[in-house]
């Protein structure tokens, strides 16, 4: 089986798992977001799914997307791992979403780093859209932020980022149902329309119960990660 096949077959499984875990939770098909996620495979897989139709991907790390961004300019990179503040003006160079916003600082970061990018060429969106990223336990080493109120204000209160959602990791050891309940409820109070992005190969089916837009899905798509 090539590649292109095999991915192919993947993702059409994982979609098919979406549109049940729509139906066993009484959501509309189709509510629910894909976003595949591409850290440490090849740009020629991020080239196979925008052939097969993916309009936006996820990376962790900064350099990885920045050059895939580079190589597939037809899809959009959305950063999902956490970003140092120095980081700021080089995601926001290349990133059309970051769902990794766990600071005030770091959003200002972002702003400014979207008002530089637009002002040397290096960006054609003029709005990044940001969600912040919840700790559920309040442990902000592994990112996110216990205090998502604040962070939120930030990001509104910017020229050039937009307030879209929360998203959440559950802690090691949490019930992600739990977490991802939690976390809706989190969204829906922070405005109207606010989107959760949550749930990933392992859980997506208890996320998108909870009332998850958005799965992250990576494994189930691409495969183990590529050795050497």
């Amino acid at each position: 089986m090539n590649r292109a096949t095999e991915i192919s077959e993947r993702l059409e499984r994982v979609r098919a798992r979406i549109r049940e875990a729509e139906v066993a939770a009484g959501r509309a098909p189709g509510s629910v977001t894909l976003l595949p996620v591409t850290k440490f495979h090849p740009a020629e897989d991020v080239a196979v799914l925008s052939e097969l139709g993916v309009t936006a991907v996820g990376e962790n790390r900064e350099q990885e997307a920045r050059a895939k961004a580079a190589a597939v300019p037809e899809m959009d990179f959305h950063m999902i791992g956490q970003v140092q503040t120095k980081k700021a003006n080089a995601v926001a160079r290349w990133a059309a979403a970051c769902h990794s916003v766990d600071s005030v600082r770091l959003a200002e970061g972002l702003n400014r780093g979207v008002a530089l990018a637009l002002e040397r060429g290096e960006r054609t969106q003029g709005v990044l859209d940001c969600f912040v990223q919840w700790s559920a336990d309040g442990d902000t080493r592994r990112g996110g932020t216990a205090e998502p109120q604040a962070v939120a204000e930030a990001i509104a209160a910017s020229d050039h980022l937009r307030f879209v959602g929360i998203m959440v990791v559950p802690p090691i050891g949490a019930d992600p149902a739990r977490v991802f309940a939690e976390a809706r409820r989190l969204a829906d109070g922070l405005g109207p329309g606010m989107a959760l992005s949550a749930g990933m190969s392992a859980d997506l089916v208890q996320a998108i119960a909870a009332g998850s837009d958005l799965v992250r899905v990576g494994t189930d798509i691409l495969g183990p990660r590529p050795v050497g």
